[in-house]
């Protein structure tokens, strides 16, 4: 019983708190000068959130993404350039990190990948057509271009003249 309501009791504490972590907003990071938020923002925008995948560090709202941005602020902060922010973000968690990854052989399947899908898939559907196409172009045989008119042309009530 008391562990049904111990688990209760922390189930409504992670629930009060949770939305506690979401409140950190871009608008928490202060700069000296708008040019200087605005670059920040811009080099976020860049960025690729890990957990989402289709979003920036900007636009995520994602705890690792919250916790990177913090990072990328610390460095800025202390006055890393952009290059160096990058790069320690890709020596930490590679070039998927990048919304613009450079074509190299360790991100050729994120640049080519779908490419070489969309090649298979193209090749699968022109062979399932050629294959439909060579089924439906079989010739019939002699005897049975015969009967079929013999049926037309009675109208379809004559009798099947095969044993």
């Amino acid at each position: 019983m008391t562990g049904r309501i111990f688990t209760a009791l922390a189930l409504g504490l992670l629930l009060y708190c949770g939305p506690l972590q979401a409140t950190t907003t871009l608008e928490s990071f202060t700069f000296p000068d708008p040019e200087q938020q605005q670059h920040f923002k811009d080099l976020i925008k860049q960025l690729r959130c890990l957990v989402c995948q289709n979003q920036s560090l900007a636009d995520s709202d994602a705890e690792l993404a919250h916790d990177l941005r913090a990072e990328v602020y610390g460095m800025m902060k202390d006055g890393k350039s952009d290059q160096q922010v990058i790069d320690f973000l890709v020596a930490r968690y590679g070039d998927f990190v990048l919304y613009n990854p450079p074509v190299k052989p360790s991100t050729w399947l994120i640049w080519f990948g779908p490419f070489v899908l969309l090649l298979i898939a193209l090749w699968l559907l022109v062979r399932s057509l050629r294959r439909q196409q060579h089924v439906t172009q079989q010739a019939i045989s002699d005897a049975d271009r015969q009967r079929l008119e013999q049926v037309l042309r009675a109208g379809g009530h004559e009798e099947d003249p095969r044993p």
